[in-house]
């Protein structure tokens, strides 16, 4: 890019440009030449391999300490514990030069932020000058919702803005009606809290008092959102001073050219990768998600206390020219719930899956993105048309929704031979445990544990899912320990159990999930969420592969646990099976088990128990394949349940004197030529079974959500009317019955 200022153009951008001038000269000069700053070569690689590789080492390095540094200043567990953040380093015009470890999320959603201030000019109101400070939490801005909040330093060289230094933490809680930093039952914007929109809030490295007043009585504890934002401050600070001495040895014109290379390094690698892995070609998975509200009449209003479904048809399009586009084009309506994305967000989603499959290395950056498309259609969950909508749990679909790239990446890998990289999708992340009310502590407080970031991992081509492993959204992902959450929540822990028959059953299975039983303890009342997939599999295994289970709510009220400890009766640790419940044999109360995971929040007395279980990966590979000794382990480790040995997989085993499973051959080989003869029996042509579900499929009998979220996709979307008659075999004029649902009056 030039350093010649652009006419009638004096600001705080190389040059004397502004920096609206310089973001809209790098767009045109991208748009124009296909390469990020114009760079169809790559002179400081090309010339000077090894001083590159060091300039971007020291970069990242610096930002990576910056991390390290700021979980220890950081009092909240979620960032203690889970490692629930990341930072950043962008360029003038807000485009990512690198990024520390942690959540990967927000390669480009700070971006989005950055951009923002600029084209809203905030260089001359409120103005950007060195040692201030930028907050933004508003995912219509940047972000995927209000519980990420990030912070932003301009860094400058000389009077002239250099770029930017960025960090982003999630919150314990946001100030919303409902405790908790992701409620569940807000209907819109307007009840998810906090929302800072791009705001300067401090100068001189310090935080306005005004500011610090503000957080103080806009959330329950504001103590562990100003150490978070003191934890970003400062890892920011540090970043600045990483760049800084950079700069002082190597010279400011080198740097300018770096920050510019290495983004247009990183783009030309992502088309490379993406030539070399996969195959072209179009490659389409949906997924689902419930949204069970109509029993929380009285809760919410009418019109939002509705059972619904949301529809995430994605596909990937990889070109020949190595153009890879993500489209979401047939997605249904927005609603009145917490799970309604921004096309930030859902840039979040993306660049998890990126930076875990094309991108497996450190140069995470913009240049990713560069080479990448995606479409949100208006109107859709995903790109709402109603600027209130509420979408303070916007992740509840984001994964299930990003499960199905990592399907489609996953096929395409095969495709070109790459079995080593071949992953069953992701698992939804659930159960998300959450409360609030007076605490153990005597204060008002909201929470949020994060140990669903500890779900089981999906199958891979030629091994199982690891065990409680990690998250789709964090690749760090640890559970925590009991004693940090128990700081921060009047719960005590029991017990947690790898759960079986979580893992979706392959000839590879899906890691296990596994669950914790609570009680609450040292308060009178507290109000407690769930929040899983009750009553869909998000998305499918791979290869004959069975998804892995989905969730259920089992909650445990008006026990007699007060009695029981002080008589030291037995009390449960693990339930297991809920065909053989601990919990309901060993603890009288009022049990309600039913699969409406996402609900209001309830309130729930002191001894009252929670259990959280959490799920486990998907399995790849036809059951009826999988190794019969890697079954009889699966028994013995408590992986697997006895009696789904058989009637799954196949397998015939007995208990020997010491209570080891051990495997009965013959019995299994005659089981499975037995159930594979059955499975002919049954099965009836594709085109049959087709020619018999048309009728359903012309006339949309199927149960009202899914109906209406088929409804409003066949509205928002001719090319998905055109692709669902196709593959029906629906005539040209077919229109869905029950008139139009696009939702034109929301």
């Amino acid at each position: 890019m030039s350093n010649v200022a652009l006419e009638h153009d004096y600001g705080i951008g190389w040059g004397g440009a502004s920096l609206a001038g310089m973001l809209e000269e790098s767009e045109r000069i991208f748009s124009e030449t296909g390469h990020y700053g114009g760079l169809d070569e790559l002179p400081l690689k090309a010339t000077e391999p090894i001083r590159y590789e060091k300039m971007f080492s020291r970069l990242r390095g610096g930002l990576v300490g910056a991390r390290e540094t700021a979980m220890n200043i950081s009092a909240s567990p979620i960032v203690r514990e889970v490692g629930e953040l990341c930072f950043a380093l962008y360029t003038p015009e807000g485009d990512a030069i690198t990024l520390s470890t942690g959540i990967m999320a927000h390669v480009h959603t700070m971006s989005m932020a950055i951009k923002h201030m600029i084209r809203s000019d905030y260089e001359t109101n409120p103005g950007i000058a060195p040692g201030d400070i930028f907050v933004n939490n508003d995912p219509q801005l940047g972000g995927v919702h209000n519980a990420d909040v990030m912070n932003f330093l301009p860094l400058f060289h000389e009077g002239e803005i250099v770029g930017w230094a960025a960090g982003v933490v999630h919150e314990l809680d946001v100030g919303a009606p409902q405790p908790a930093s992701m409620p569940i039952g807000t209907v819109s914007r307007y009840e998810d809290g906090l929302i800072l929109s791009c705001m300067k809030v401090g100068s001189n490295d310090t935080l306005n008092r005004d500011y610090e007043n503000r957080i103080e009585t806009a959330v329950r504890m504001p103590f562990y959102w100003v150490l978070d934002e003191k934890c970003r401050i400062a890892g920011c600070q540090i970043i600045r001073a990483t760049v800084e001495r950079l700069i002082a040895e190597e010279g400011i014109d080198t740097y300018k050219l770096f920050m510019r290379e290495v983004i247009e390094d990183a783009r030309r690698a992502f088309k490379r990768n993406l030539t070399q892995m996969t195959v072209p070609g179009t490659y389409r998975v949906p997924s689902f998600m419930d949204v069970p509200h109509e029993e929380d009449k009285g809760l919410m209003p009418d019109y939002a206390a509705v059972n619904s479904m949301m529809n995430c048809p994605l596909s990937l399009t990889i070109g020949r020219d190595a153009s890879f586009h993500v489209d979401l084009d047939g997605a249904n309506k927005w609603g009145y719930h917490s799970f309604n994305c921004t096309p930030s967000g859902l840039q979040g989603g993306l660049w998890v899956v990126l930076s875990q499959t094309l991108v497996p290395n450190d140069k995470v950056n913009d240049g990713a993105y560069l080479a990448t498309s995606f479409n949100t259609p208006y109107g859709t969950w995903s790109n709402p048309d109603n600027r209130s909508v509420s979408n303070t749990l916007s992740w509840i679909f984001l994964i299930p929704c990003f499960t199905g790239l990592v399907h489609a990446l996953s096929r395409a890998f095969t495709a070109r031979g790459y079995l080593e990289e071949v992953l069953a999708a992701y698992p939804f992340t659930g159960n998300i445990t959450q409360g609030g009310g007076i605490n153990h502590h005597g204060q008002d407080a909201g929470w949020s544990n994060f140990e669903h970031s500890s779900c089981g991992i999906s199958a891979r081509w030629g091994y199982d899912g690891e065990v409680s492993g990690a998250a789709m959204w964090n690749p760090e992902g640890d559970m925590g320990d009991v004693e940090a959450w128990e700081l921060t929540e009047p719960l005590l822990y029991f017990g947690r159990r790898i759960r079986p028959n979580t893992g979706g059953p392959g000839k590879q299975r899906g890691g296990s999930g596994w669950e914790c039983v609570r009680m609450l303890y040292g308060t009178e009342r507290q109000i407690l969420f769930h929040c899983n997939s009750g009553h869909v599999f998000q998305t499918s295994g791979l290869y004959g592969g069975y998804p892995g289970s989905s969730g259920y709510r089992h909650m445990i009220t008006n026990t007699d646990m007060k009695e029981r400890i002080a008589q030291g009766l037995p009390y449960p640790v693990e339930d297991r099976d809920t065909e053989d419940s601990q919990i309901v044999a060993n603890v009288e109360a009022d049990h309600l088990i039913d699969r409406r995971c996402h609900h209001f929040p309830v309130s729930q007395s002191e001894y009252d128990l929670y259990l959280s279980v959490l799920n486990g990966g998907h399995g790849l590979g036809d059951p009826l394949d999988r190794d019969p000794e890697a079954v009889v382990a699966d028994l013995n480790s408590g992986d697997v349940l006895p009696r789904f040995a058989p009637t799954t997989y196949g397998v015939v085993a007995e208990q020997d004197a010491d209570g080891h499973w051990v495997l009965d051959q013959s019995a299994t080989d005659a089981l499975r030529a037995d159930m594979r003869k059955q499975r002919l029996e049954d099965s009836v042509p594709v085109e049959e079974w087709m020619e018999g579900q048309r009728g359903r499929a012309a006339d949309l009998d199927f149960i009202e959500p899914v109906a209406k979220a088929y409804r409003e996709s066949i509205a928002l979307s001719e090319n998905w009317a055109a692709l669902y008659k196709d593959f029906w075999g629906l005539p040209d004029e077919w229109s869905p019955p029950n008139g139009d649902a696009s939702g034109r009056d929301r």
